[in-house]
């Protein structure tokens, strides 16, 4: 059952170079015993840092500096830290954003599940796991007498996040903090773990913060939601005021935001004499050893045919499987083909990169979904844009200089970047350097790869207002691959949909409101959150339903 939390004049302080700094300031709210509350804001406004101060935590070089956190009349940050490390994992559990991240590759589901109830010695090892049975039944898992026997790597992330609040909520907790549980989740699977999350919570009365950038989720489960942006508090309100008709600027700007919109690239592939750039002719492509007959124990792409012409921009979307990353690093070259042909300008690309001339190389660049792990932390944004100037155009000196300061113009980035590491920047710049090295190269094809799902939802809607605006400028022609059909459908000229490998459809921005469409991508488009609350309750018989393999 849930608990009554009250948080009063919450303050985090994190250490720097100049002395202390707030990052979460003066922060006030209550949630009733089963309510659930949302912190949203963008990226850096204090979401994550909330959260963990009311567990009584706070990462490395930051501190809890004022205020209280109390739950069920126990004000828990002035305890001393052996009891509030009691209370976690038993009164106050997390769901985090990675479960892949979060459990042990070694060991099974179901000792993972159960070991917070073992840990706080609040029932047998017999109990724990007739319990946590009950609570596959709940979330809506595959099999829930037998899905605990299996390693994590065995399951799906769908499954696997469902597990992880398995975890969190045996213990019968009186607040459950849920922090970016679907971030990484394709458009299906999110929905049904929402479905699954929402129905544990009410089910067990709990009382939960969910802490999330995307307002069109947070809908669906929140009651109250409270709008964060540099650690103070913009607007608090019941959900329904919230969105229709928010008080706050901030706000309105979150939601305008969250909102699909057409992004215009100029019609610059209306033209009738478009020149054809990319073609794809019956590729198959997958990992792992090749047999005898040339196929690799893992075929991921089947067969799969499209043209793209200079200009023009085309999305890749399905859910997470479907083959489309493999496509694109098919197409750069970083996985050989084991059937069909890929044609650049007309000619015929080698399969490998190794085969591909600089030339070849320089034409097709790559933006990769995760900055964080795409750009060299060691380096400044200087040395990681120099790379490809120097290795593709034989740039030096003052040439180089200045189109390092050319290309941070062109991606909005302060010429004072240049000399910053990757971890000094924010998602969204580190994201606009990471575009920024890929048009180092004057590439006429970018393969973006869900460069803006790991962004909030201010800094990706302008990343892809950027995305646009460059297109509009060079020319560029983009393969844009996401999970995300309200994404594609804003920045794309066409959209093709992908399911186990294979192209199921093509769909031009002409008709992408107009039907019929093949079924798999109607369900794509009923399964992106709108912004309206019981959008979740009508999806109810259309979309998957529970013991579903996703």
């Amino acid at each position: 059952m849930g608990a009554q939390v009250h948080v009063k004049g919450l303050s985090v302080v994190v250490q720097t170079e100049a002395g202390e700094r707030a990052i979460v300031d003066d922060l006030n709210f209550s949630i009733a015993p089963g309510e659930v509350l949302a912190l949203i804001g963008e990226s850096g406004s204090g979401k994550t840092t909330t959260a963990l101060a009311m567990m009584g935590y706070a990462r490395h070089g930051c501190r809890i500096a004022a205020g209280s956190v109390s739950i069920g009349g126990r004000d828990i940050l002035a305890l001393p830290e052996i009891q509030q490390r009691g209370l976690r994992g038993r009164q106050i559990t997390y769901i985090a954003q990675s479960a892949a991240a979060s459990f042990n590759p070694s060991l099974n589901l179901m000792d993972q599940v159960i070991e917070p109830a073992l840990i706080h010695q609040l029932m047998t090892p017999a109990q724990a796991r007739a319990k946590a049975v009950t609570l596959f039944h709940s979330l809506s898992l595959p099999d829930p007498e037998n899905i605990g026997s299996r390693y994590p790597h065995q399951v799906s992330g769908g499954q696997l996040q469902r597990l992880m609040a398995a975890m969190a909520l045996i213990t019968d907790p009186d607040l459950v903090i849920l922090d970016e549980p679907t971030t990484s989740l394709d458009v299906t699977t999110q929905i049904e773990v929402l479905r699954a999350f929402r129905h544990a919570v009410r089910e067990r009365h709990t009382t939960a913060v969910y802490v999330s950038h995307d307002l069109a989720v947070v809908t669906q489960m929140a009651d109250h939601i409270l709008v964060l942006r540099d650690g103070t508090m913009r607007e608090l309100g019941a959900t329904e005021q919230i969105i229709s008709a928010p008080e706050n600027e901030y706000t309105q700007r979150l939601l305008a935001a969250a909102r699909p919109r057409q992004r215009d690239a100029g019609n610059a592939a209306d033209r009738t004499d478009a020149q054809l750039l990319l073609e794809v002719a019956d590729l198959s492509a997958g990992y792992g050893p090749i047999d005898k007959q040339g196929q690799p124990s893992s075929l991921i792409l089947q067969d799969i045919n499209f043209k793209l012409y200079r200009g023009q921009a085309i999305g890749v979307i399905g859910e997470s499987g479907s083959g489309k990353t493999t496509l694109a690093r098919a197409v750069a070259g970083l996985i050989k083909p084991c059937k069909g042909q890929i044609k650049f300008n007309g000619r015929e690309l080698p399969a490998s990169l190794t085969e591909r001339s600089k030339d070849e190389l320089r034409r097709v660049q790559i933006v990769f979904q995760m900055a964080d792990t795409a750009l060299n932390p060691a380096q400044t944004i200087e040395s990681i844009l120099a790379r490809p100037l120097q290795f593709y155009l034989g740039l030096s000196g003052q040439a180089l200089q200045q189109r390092i300061k050319q290309l941070l113009d062109l991606v909005q980035l302060p010429a004072a970047t240049a000399q910053r590491l990757p971890g000094e920047l924010s998602g969204g710049q580190k994201q606009r350097a990471n575009l920024a090295r890929a048009l180092a190269a004057e590439p006429d094809l970018i393969l973006c790869d869900e460069v803006t799902s790991a962004l909030d939802t201010v800094v990706g809607a302008a990343v892809l207002d950027l995305i646009a605006e460059l297109r509009r400028e060079l020319g560029l022609s983009y393969l844009f691959i996401s999970h995300d059909l309200h994404t594609v459908r804003s920045v794309c000229d066409e959209i093709v949909v992908m399911q186990h490998g294979r192209l199921l459809t093509q769909v031009a921005r002409a008709d992408y409101d107009r039907g019929p469409h093949h079924p798999y991508y109607e369900l794509l488009a009923r399964s992106v959150p709108e912004l309206r609350r019981g959008w979740l309750d009508e999806q109810a018989q259309s979309l998957p339903g529970p013991q579903s393999n996703l």
